[in-house]
C-alpha cells in the first residue's frame, strides 16, 4: 500500500489542501474495472482546477502537477507499470480486475510542473535491475545490506544510519550510477509557490472497489 497526506499549521492553506484531497477522492470515485486511465486524469484535473486559493493577498488557481501521477502497485513493486494521470491525456489503457492502484494527486499554486532540485535522501532498488556488476567492494556490501533490509521497497539515508551503516555516500552513488538503485531527489515547482499531495491505495475486486488506506483520521 502507498498513501500520503499533507499537513499545515495555518488555515490560509486549507483550500489548497481541500482541492487536492477532493481531486484524490474524485480519482477514487472514477476508478474501476475497464475504466480508461485518461478519463480518470481528466476528472481529477477538472476538480483540482475548479479551486482557487488566496494566499498573501493574491489569488491563485490550483493546478494539477502534470508531470506527476498515480500508479499501479504489485508485490514489492511500488511503481508497477501503469500510470494514473492527474491531467487529461490520451492513455487508453484500462484498469483491470484484481489490480491495486495508488490514486495520487498533487496540486500547486505555481506552474504545475516539477523538477528535481536539492540533496537526495530517498532511494529504491530497481525492481528489474537483475545482476549488476560492481567493482567497489563497499558498493557490493551496501547492496547486500539493501537487499537484506529493504529489498525493492523505498528507503532513505536515515534508515541506513539506523542499521549502523556509515561512510556510504560513495558506495550509494556507485549503485545509482551502475543502475542498481534509483535515486529520488526532492521535486520542486517554481520558487515561492505552494504544493500539496494526497494519496490512497485501492483494490479493484470483482464486485466492489476497496480503499485499503482509509482510516478514521484520514
Amino acid at each position: 500500500m502507498d498513501c500520503a497526506f499533507t499537513l499545515t499549521f495555518n488555515p490560509v492553506y486549507d483550500n489548497l489542501l481541500a482541492a487536492v484531497k477532493d481531486a484524490t477522492n474524485t480519482g477514487i470515485k472514477e476508478a474501476g474495472i475497464d475504466v480508461r486511465l485518461c478519463d480518470i486524469g481528466a476528472a481529477i484535473q477538472e476538480v483540482m482546477e475548479s479551486y482557487e486559493v488566496e494566499i498573501g493577498g493574491k489569488t491563485y488557481q490550483v493546478k494539477s502537477i502534470r508531470n506527476l501521477n498515480g500508479h499501479s502497485i504489485a508485490p514489492y513493486q511500488i511503481h508497477a507499470g501503469k500510470s494514473v494521470p492527474i491531467v487529461k491525456g490520451h492513455d487508453q489503457t484500462k484498469m483491470e480486475e484484481g489490480e491495486y492502484f495508488a490514486i495520487e494527486t498533487f496540486g500547486s499554486t505555481g506552474k504545475g510542473v516539477v523538477r528535481e532540485d536539492g540533496e537526495c535522501s530517498h532511494y529504491m532498488k530497481k525492481f528489474d535491475a537483475g545482476h549488476v556488476p560492481l567493482r567497489l567492494p563497499k558498493a557490493k556490501q551496501l547492496l547486500s545490506t539493501i537487499n537484506k533490509h529493504f529489498g525493492t521497497l523505498p528507503f532513505c539515508r536515515r534508515y541506513l544510519d539506523r542499521i549502523g551503516e556509515s561512510k556510504y555516500f560513495l558506495s550509494l552513488k556507485n549503485l545509482c550510477d551502475a543502475g542498481a538503485v534509483e535515486p529520488y531527489p526532492p521535486l520542486v515547482d517554481v520558487k515561492g509557490c505552494f504544493t500539496a499531495q494526497y494519496e490512497h491505495t485501492i483494490l479493484l475486486g470483482p464486485t466492489r472497489k476497496e480503499v485499503l488506506t482509509r482510516g478514521d483520521d484520514y
